[in-house]
């Protein structure tokens, strides 16, 4: 589960952005993000004990502080300029809103716990959590604006390519939201979901080189059990926030998703998909930030109705013990492959967010096989060989 600069990538799944973590293709990565600067107006804060080293750069600790700001941005960015940055946070602001807002009238009960934070090196983050609820276990929407200084090994944690290797430390900004949902009841699925813009400046041992910048993100649903109406909803919406930008988007993002969430050491996907882009920059950024938006603003049609229809289906223990197993296959690739949760640990991103993706329960049995024609072999049937769904 998703995120960059001192931040934590996603998936999965803000935050450091998560690992709420976060997403990549096989070989990209979740940004997830963690900030840091000084936003000297803000006071009754409480300093965490944490200070982390990555490498042999040390990462400044995040500040709590009292109230959401207006803005993470630094003033030389200006705070309504029209700037890419300055819309993106704009909009991962709103959607915070307008996601937790959902899920808390679909979970009635459950109350979002915020914590705001900042860093002196330059940004901030709000992490948001609802746990325990009637219909959440757990449920985390994270935001994260950062501003930093990557040593060479989290830019190649950050960025795809291998043989892009910059010689020093890379001065960076990051901005993305990111999301994990677990609902209590087994037949309504995991939700994942991250959106992250990402720039890099030349290093100072590289001056003249070209400011870089790239978007990722997506939405992936993994379910405990197949209801194929539910699965073609959710793929639906996802193909018609593609299909208004580029129709080849929906299976190219499609496949790529698939490809990402991989678990190697068990052969099989983490759940059944859903879109994934990453290092995006070969479109116009206006269209790209546009569709950015998009995707992000259709998280709630594309999960929500499935929600409240399964949220108070009748299980057994069986039922039960089964999500619980694939939470673990869950646990597995967020820790293992994610590269969104190695970005954010790389570059000291704030822990508690980069691991709001875990659920607060899993299991693990040994040499676990579900009976073949059974429902739960029919879900990991398709986690081993991911098929077309609309």
């Amino acid at each position: 589960m998703p995120p960059p600069p001192t931040a934590a990538l996603s998936s999965s799944s803000s935050l450091c952005l998560f690992p709420l973590s976060s997403y990549s293709s096989p070989k990209k990565t979740q940004l997830g993000f963690c900030p840091s600067f000084p936003f000297t107006r803000l006071t009754n804060f409480t300093p965490t004990r944490r200070l982390m080293t990555c490498s042999a750069v040390s990462i400044e600790k995040e500040t709590l502080i009292s109230h959401r700001p207006h803005t993470f941005l630094r003033e030389t960015d200006g705070l309504d300029d029209g700037s890419v940055r300055s819309r993106f946070q704009r909009m991962i602001m709103e959607v915070q809103d307008s996601v937790c807002g959902a899920l808390g009238a679909v979970d009635g009960a459950g109350k979002f716990k915020e914590d705001a934070w900042t860093r002196p090196g330059g940004g901030g983050g709000i992490s948001r959590v609802l746990q325990d609820g009637d219909v959440f276990e757990k449920a985390g929407v994270n935001i994260s604006v950062v501003y930093g200084v990557m040593p060479p090994e989290a830019y190649r944690a950050a960025k795809a390519n291998v043989t892009d290797q910059k010689p020093g430390p890379v001065p960076f900004f990051a901005a993305g939201i990111s999301s994990v949902l677990h609902p209590k009841n087994p037949f309504a699925p995991t939700l994942h979901f991250n959106y992250r813009y990402f720039e890099t400046d030349a290093p100072k041992d590289a001056p003249g080189a070209p400011r870089q910048w790239w978007f990722g993100g997506g939405t992936d649903l993994t379910p405990s059990y197949i209801f194929e109406e539910d699965v073609k909803h959710f793929h639906s919406i996802q193909k018609q926030a593609c299909d208004k930008f580029d129709p080849s988007f929906y299976p190219r993002f499609k496949k790529w998703c698939d490809d990402y969430f991989y678990i190697k050491h068990r052969d099989e996907r983490r759940g059944l998909g859903g879109i994934f882009f990453d290092d995006l920059n070969d479109y116009d950024q206006e269209m790209l930030l546009s569709f950015a938006t998009e995707c992000a603003n259709s998280v709630v049609p594309a999960y929500v109705p499935i929600v409240e229809k399964r949220k108070n289906t009748p299980f057994t223990e069986s039922h039960k013990a089964w999500q619980q197993l694939r939470r673990g296959r869950y646990i597995e690739f967020n820790l293992v492959y994610d590269r969104g949760t190695t970005f954010g640990l790389k570059t000291g991103g704030r822990i508690e967010s980069i691991l709001v993706s875990l659920p607060l329960t899993a299991r693990w049995e040994y040499d676990h096989k579900p009976e073949e024609g059974s429902e739960e072999w029919k879900l990991l049937d398709v986690c081993m060989n991911p098929k077309e769904w609309i």
